[in-house]
């Protein structure tokens, strides 16, 4: 059993305060908790490899996943093109994610700041000075770690494709 006590098929569906008592477990096991974020709208192959390279960095991974408002904020009124609970849901599901908790500002910043974790993951598609967290994370003496994008897989691509073929 690790020491945070999460067993594989374990409820990794959490809210802010489910989450922070994860955090505090991992701190209290001596663990290394890594956080990283997205609208993971429609995951595909590369979102799955992202979010296992993720979790190999650490102990245990926190997933912040934009609400339903603020995907529309960000990426317009078409999307998301599922609803944040299903999201979420797909992502808790996945064995290297340890908990996903859903957030609605426009930026994970504030889910960071309370959460404080050691690692935080982005694609590489992220300018370093873009990254949302940096300081928080930097300031407790964690790092940020840029993730490189897998090649040829896109939620856009995938919706472009099957508007398309429609």
């Amino acid at each position: 059993m690790k020491p945070w006590g999460l067993e594989p098929g374990a409820r990794r569906l959490f809210d802010l305060d489910a989450a922070l008592a994860l955090v505090a477990r991992v701190r209290g096991g001596g663990g290394t908790l890594v956080f990283t974020n997205g609208v993971f709208d429609l995951v595909h192959p590369g979102h799955v490899r992202y979010l296992q390279a993720a979790r190999a960095l650490g102990n245990a991974l926190i997933v912040g996943v934009n609400s339903d408002r603020s995907v529309r904020a960000n990426k317009g009124p078409s999307r998301p093109l599922n609803r944040e609970a299903e999201r979420a849901e797909v992502l808790a599901a996945l064995q290297c994610v340890d908990c996903a908790v859903v957030f609605d500002e426009e930026t994970p910043h504030a889910l960071i700041t309370r959460l404080q974790p050691d690692v935080l993951v982005k694609g590489a598609d992220w300018a370093d000075d873009n990254i949302v967290g940096r300081d928080v994370v930097e300031a407790r003496g964690g790092r940020v770690v840029r993730m490189p994008l897998e090649a040829g897989f896109s939620t856009t691509a995938l919706i472009e494709r099957a508007v398309k073929n429609a």
